[in-house]
């Protein structure tokens, strides 16, 4: 008889943002006139860059003719692409990445969620509280996450909380841990790290022989010259840390689908080389990103390019600056946002995070992600992002201040 994954079966019923989306359309199905504005999932609305389009359609027009068609790529992406990679976002701070140690895929959370099959399941998991939820979800899938509790969490993965008192920064774990996600800037609450914070996390890792799974989707967005861009600007990181980037919120690529992840090979556990380990697991369970999306990625280092993706940086910098500045002067408490698309609110007092949610879906009709769908250190916390346009962005904190100011 077949046997299925138990390990599914723990996990909550609905992704959290399949949740949201729930909501929000049996909303809209019973209100059908009402304008929502959607502040909640980190989806981009500017459009490509002109350049990254002009190299989609290139590489396009090359797949329609016998002379330039091209068939399955490398595995883990064209050289010219990882080259460009190595070149502009890690060699130019002074980080040597080579490009055998760059693995393109189709979305950081994809990687994240999937770096797991290479390790073993008896790895303690620790994660940072609030979290982004694949961290978690995809540890449960694989079975290292130990029995749901109501109101801790899951038994076997530590948590480490991020509050307000020690400025939403995770604690270096007071037991042994294995793997460590981090994220910087941080997914949910905006907030970024510095250079000697961040050393902190790869002297523990060196010295506990533990492996950091570190998400800098974000780093685009980071304006204080304290804050490194990549882990590997610490000295040592190379040999404890995986870093997953995204061109998804960077380039705007979330429904075009590319991002890459670092694997030092200098990252060796036991004599085996994880850079090796996930080659081979690559290799095996995809065949690589499309040509047409790797050559608009590698337009994204053009000189064009760059300037295309500064320009939407700003604009959602500047959308995340409205929203910080509208709901401070209104006198609500707010987080993040300066080196990070998302503002981290705190919800008005007496109300939980999903009660504030359909409050402000029902009366002021914005949608945002309730912070307790990220962790119980989320509970009384709101988190929106400033992927909407400067209009939209201007009319919701309108609304939220008319609504719910005192």
């Amino acid at each position: 008889m077949l046997k299925i994954n138990n390990n599914f079966a723990k996990l909550p019923a609905n992704y959290l943002f399949v949740e949201i989306a729930n909501r929000v359309k049996k909303y809209q199905d019973s209100h059908p006139d009402a304008e929502i504005i959607k502040l909640g999932i980190g989806d981009v609305t500017r459009p490509l860059p002109k350049a990254v389009v002009d190299a989609m359609k290139r590489a396009a027009d090359e797949m329609g003719n016998a002379s330039s068609f091209r068939g399955y790529g490398p595995e883990a992406g064209y050289l010219f692409l990882k080259e460009a990679i190595a070149k502009n976002d890690f060699q130019s701070r002074g980080v040597d990445i080579s490009p055998d140690e760059i693995f393109v895929s189709d979305g950081a959370k994809s990687d994240t969620g999937s770096i797991g099959d290479i390790l073993g399941i008896d790895n303690v998991v620790a994660v940072c509280d609030p979290v982004y939820p694949v961290y978690v979800d995809t540890n449960v899938m694989a079975g290292r996450a130990g029995e749901y509790i109501e109101g801790k969490g899951f038994s076997k993965i530590v948590y480490m909380p991020c509050r307000k008192e020690n400025h939403f920064l995770p604690e270096l774990p007071t037991q042994q841990v294995d793997m460590i996600y981090l994220c910087f800037p941080n997914n949910p609450t905006g907030m970024g790290i510095d250079r000697e914070n961040l050393k902190k996390w790869v002297d523990y890792a060196l010295d506990n022989q533990s492996l950091i799974l570190y998400d800098a989707a974000y780093e685009a967005f980071i304006t204080d010259p304290d804050m490194p861009h990549s882990i590997f600007e610490i000295e040592g990181a190379k040999k404890c840390a995986i870093e997953f980037r995204s061109f998804s919120k960077t380039a705007g690529f979330t429904g075009v689908r590319c991002a890459y992840s670092v694997i030092p090979k200098e990252l060796v556990f036991d004599g085996v080389s994880l850079n090796k380990l996930w080659d081979r697991r690559q290799s095996t369970k995809m065949n690589g990103v499309s040509y047409p999306v790797q050559r608009a990625a590698e337009a994204v280092y053009s000189e064009e390019g760059k300037r295309g993706v500064r320009e939407n940086i700003e604009y959602y910098q500047n959308n995340a600056k409205i929203m910080l500045d509208g709901l401070a002067k209104a006198g609500f408490e707010v987080y993040g946002g300066t080196n990070s698309p998302y503002v981290w609110m705190k919800v008005p007092d007496g109300l939980t995070s999903w009660e504030f949610f359909d409050l402000l879906l029902e009366k002021a009709n914005v949608v945002g992600t309730p912070g307790s769908g990220f962790g119980s250190c989320g509970e009384g916390y709101f988190r929106l992002t400033s992927f909407n346009t400067k209009e939209n962005t201007q009319k919701a904190v309108e609304r939220i201040v008319k609504t719910f100011a005192k």
